[in-house]
């Protein structure tokens, strides 16, 4: 692109070296959480959610777990407003819940805020401004000390506002663009404003660090946080929380090594919803964080009730390779893939593991609320036998042969390409019985009677294009004996080359299956049968494999 020349780099990596993150491997335990789904989540939207519908959002997120909740700008609009009284009227917010609202460091819009959160028990009055070289230069047109000003100015405001309330309300500042701000530059105005908070372990204050835009790699973002965290003062008193935004999708990432840099907070959205690329995606870090042992502390259990919410309280879609959340996330399709799936899942269920560790499968799908049958293994034109098998076995207790797997692979998979769909269970069930069970094509078997003589004798009632006939032929065993006067009756021969049988159901009272496979001239025939009987279900599934041969 020819273009490319005119940008540079818009961030400052901080004046001394602040790589200590870079030696951890790995997040040990979850950061606090505070949803921002009601505020940059809500912007973000093009309808933004209705009162009502905020509230049910907000349901949810208590539903979740999320112990901290920024539910909007009350001084923005009416709506917003509104939405923070109706909670505290209405006894909405549980104890263990605080409340979270924006505000601009801009005195009329702070004092409408305190309005607003009036009666509430836990609240934290979030206050920013903008520290950024580009605001500075371009939007404000003021100096270091001038910005810096507004900010000092509105957290004085707070104190005063507060204490004239009578109220505990904490607070938060954001020194908003802050990736874009000299990083010594930033945290001369957060200390600043902590001088006139005065925060204590017992008090903590809120400073947040914001990649209101993100344009550096996360490593960056991490040496930035790393610098707050070794030199801001009062750092037993303040909760150092990240606000990572997606311009350069590397948000989850930023976030991670935030939190490896020494943040204690993580602020985001479901699903990463905010504006332009979004914010940062809490499900994904969270489920990030759990794949790897460490609770979350959110409930993501039933994460298709959660994305069904979503889509109706936003109007937003969720990619179907959304990670964890996704309708696609765990589907595998390829061949190779779901044959090590299966067998991966066949180990497991036959030893006694502590830890998952199935191929391509990072978490159990069942910890999300997903169901192996319908999400994991899906058939198309591009799945394998090891697939087809697995979903015949785990929705219809079929468990095929390894080398009748390979043929009824090959069935479904012509089929699908076929078609040009995906095949779901019971269509791969049909396409079983037509092949398989109840393939009847050239001729069928009415009835078949035994004797024992030297060996057994069998009397076989053939139908064939609509009449019936009985063939008698002794064998070493009863299949046998069917076997040998098939064969005269077809005028054909084939060696019988394997048999299997197994019970659909672990009831006594369950029906059999049976596996019978043919050789002719090379080829191998498969066919299969059920019954009560074991014999009968037997004589089904070689009549299917010679129809097979013949057809």
């Amino acid at each position: 692109m020819k273009n490319y020349a005119k940008y540079s780099k818009q961030y400052f990596l901080p004046p001394v070296r602040c790589m200590d993150w870079a030696e951890k491997d790995a997040i040990s335990r979850a950061p606090a959480w505070c949803s921002v789904d009601l505020r940059d989540g809500n912007q973000s939207l093009v309808e933004p959610m209705s009162l009502e519908t905020k509230l049910e959002f907000f349901k949810l997120l208590i539903e979740i777990g999320f112990k901290e909740i920024e539910v909007g700008f009350p001084a923005a609009s009416e709506t917003e407003y509104a939405f923070m009284r109706r909670l505290i009227e209405d006894g909405l917010i549980p104890d263990d819940v605080t409340v979270q609202v924006l505000t601009q460091a801009r005195e009329h819009i702070i004092k409408k805020t305190f309005e607003a959160v009036r009666g509430a028990k836990n609240v934290i009055i979030h206050v920013y401004n903008s520290t950024s070289v580009a605001q500075r230069e371009q939007v404000f047109k003021k100096d270091k000390a001038a910005i810096k000003k507004i900010a000092t100015d509105g957290a004085l405001l707070l104190k005063q506002l507060t204490e004239e309330a009578g109220a505990d309300y904490r607070f938060e500042y954001s020194p908003e663009s802050f990736t874009g701000t000299e990083p010594e530059y930033a945290l001369e105005v957060v200390n600043a404003v902590l001088d006139i908070w005065q925060p204590t372990p017992q008090r903590r204050a809120v400073i947040n660090l914001p990649a209101t835009v993100e344009n550096a790699m996360p490593h960056v973002y991490a040496q930035q946080v790393e610098y707050f965290n070794k030199f801001m003062k009062y750092r037993d008193s303040v909760v150092l929380s990240l606000h990572p935004h997606n311009d350069r999708g590397c948000a989850v990432a930023a976030a991670e090594m935030g939190i490896l840099a020494g943040a204690d907070r993580v602020e985001g959205t479901l699903f990463g919803n905010g504006e332009r690329t979004g914010n940062v995606d809490i499900i994904t870090l969270a489920m990030n964080m759990f794949s790897q042992g460490v609770d979350p502390c959110l409930n993501f259990e039933n994460m298709p009730y959660i994305c069904s919410l979503y889509r109706t309280f936003t109007g937003m879609a969720i990619n179907p390779r959304q990670p964890y959340a996704g309708e696609l996330v765990f589907a595998a399709f390829s061949g190779s893939h779901q044959d090590a799936i299966a067998k991966g899942m066949e180990w497991r269920e036959s030893k006694s593991l502590q830890y998952w560790n199935v191929p391509y499968l990072p978490i159990d799908p069942h910890d999300v609320g997903r169901q192996y049958d319908a999400d994991v293994i899906r058939i198309n034109s591009q799945s394998g036998k090891g697939g087809v098998g697995y979903v015949l076995q785990k929705s219809y207790g079929i468990n095929m042969p390894a080398r009748m797997k390979e043929a009824m692979g090959y069935a479904a998979k012509g089929v699908s390409d076929r078609l040009h769909k995906e095949l779901h269970p019971e269509e791969i069930y049909k396409i079983f019985r037509k092949n398989f069970l109840d393939n009847r094509a050239v001729f069928d078997v009415a009835s078949c009677h035994y004797k024992q003589t030297g060996g057994i004798t069998a009397e076989v009632e053939v139908v064939r294009d609509g009449a019936a006939k009985v063939y008698t032929a002794e064998g070493n065993g009863r299949l046998d004996a069917v076997s040998n006067a098939l064969k005269k009756a077809l005028g054909t021969d084939y060696t019988l080359t394997d048999y299997e049988e197994h019970a659909l159901t672990r009831k006594s009272s369950s029906s059999a299956i049976s596996y019978v496979a043919i050789e002719r001239g090379g080829k191998t025939f498969w066919g299969a049968g059920v019954h009560e009987d074991i014999i009968t279900s037997s004589v089904k599934a070689l009549v299917s494999a010679i129809n097979n041969m013949l057809a």
